[in-house]
């Protein structure tokens, strides 16, 4: 496959520059992507002008895109790295998934820059080259959402829990922000929130339907998972991690009795947010479980001894120091927010 690109280069910093992907208009042949490329009007690379400069088009050989590894019939997943976003990494730090049907594809997460986004695009175009119909976002975590609008411009319906909207523009800010910071300039170059995502309990792929839950604050406030009946597999977002530490941006109440709900879905299959990219139920929901349950206990064990939160959260969740990756990065923020939801019952 042929694809295009043009040349995005930063007004602030001209150096910076990447090839980006302008996504839906692969061809077969170099020949085909040259009279596509030359037809298409100048609107079909207009950016911000205050902060990018672009230059022409060129058509390319497209690459494999980011790996992936087929879970079930018809379902791929990307494994991200377990790692904070960096300059390394470039914030391919989340499992990204897609289901095909017979008719269309549907994405599940679009990873942590357009560049990401666009890695992964390539890799879905490797597989099929069905038109992707829609993405569903699982929360509004950026390691998660940043290359969206890939697949917006690409055509796909962006679906999100109905708190997402609100939760991204309310925070979009000081992600892009944080983000740019950690993964760098040139790494995330083009990378925008410029999509929009409503809610909707169903898809239908052709021959094949997919239902979404948007569940109450759990992991976040915004958390929504998506159930493949014909394969029993659960794509559950951030409500599942796999060795890189839980990390709670909304309610340990709530996200353990979501993760009893998950259990009495009764999926043969999860796949987690971050880790391995399928996982059987038990083994997948039971270490997240356990962790959240010994925060709760901790966090209530010093509720009642009268300790200050500053002293609490250096204790809280120790003893499973050893089972998960990034647990000093996380686990006293999330003893944070336990402590502080705790205090208030």
């Amino acid at each position: 496959m042929y694809e295009i690109l043009i040349s995005l280069c930063l007004l602030e910093d001209p150096g910076v520059c990447r090839q980006q992907l302008l996504p839906g208009h692969e061809t077969r042949t170099e020949q085909e992507c040259v009279e596509r490329k030359d037809n298409l009007s100048a609107g079909a690379f207009s950016f911000d002008e205050t902060k990018y400069r672009t230059t022409g088009a060129v058509c390319a050989f497209s690459d494999a895109g980011l790996p992936l590894q087929q879970v079930a019939e018809g379902i791929y997943v990307h494994t991200g790295a377990v790692a904070e976003p960096d300059h390394v990494n470039g914030g391919d730090i989340a499992n990204l998934g897609f289901v095909v049907g017979e008719e269309s594809i549907a994405v599940i997460d679009a990873g942590g820059s357009r560049a990401v986004g666009e890695a992964f695009y390539r890799a879905i175009r490797s597989v099929s080259s069905l038109p992707i119909s829609h993405l569903v976002l699982t929360h509004v975590h950026p390691d998660h959402l940043f290359g969206a609008s890939v697949f917006a411009e690409a055509g796909a319906t962006v679906i999100g829990h109905p708190n997402l909207e609100r939760a991204l523009r309310d925070r979009e800010e000081s992600y892009l922000l944080t983000f740019e910071t950690d993964v760098g300039k040139p790494g995330f170059l083009g990378t925008d929130t410029d999509f929009t995502a409503s809610f909707q309990s169903e898809i239908d792929l052709g021959g094949r339907v997919l239902e979404l839950v948007s569940w109450p604050v759990a992991h976040s406030t915004t958390d929504l998972t998506v159930w493949d009946s014909s394969t029993e597999t659960l794509f559950a977002g951030d409500l599942v991690f796999d060795r890189h530490i839980p990390v709670l941006d909304g309610s340990l109440k709530g996200w353990l009795q979501t993760l009893d709900q998950i259990e009495e879905m009764g999926p043969a299959k999860v796949v987690p947010g971050h880790g391995a990219p399928v996982m059987a139920s038990a083994a997948a929901i039971a270490p997240v479980r356990a962790y959240l349950e010994l925060v709760n206990t901790d966090t209530r064990a010093s509720l009642e001894a009268g300790e200050r939160m500053s002293d609490a959260v250096g204790t809280i969740g120790l003893a499973q120091g050893g089972q998960w990756e990034l647990f000093e990065v996380y686990n006293a923020r999330n003893a944070t927010v336990a402590f502080t939801e705790l205090e208030w019952e």
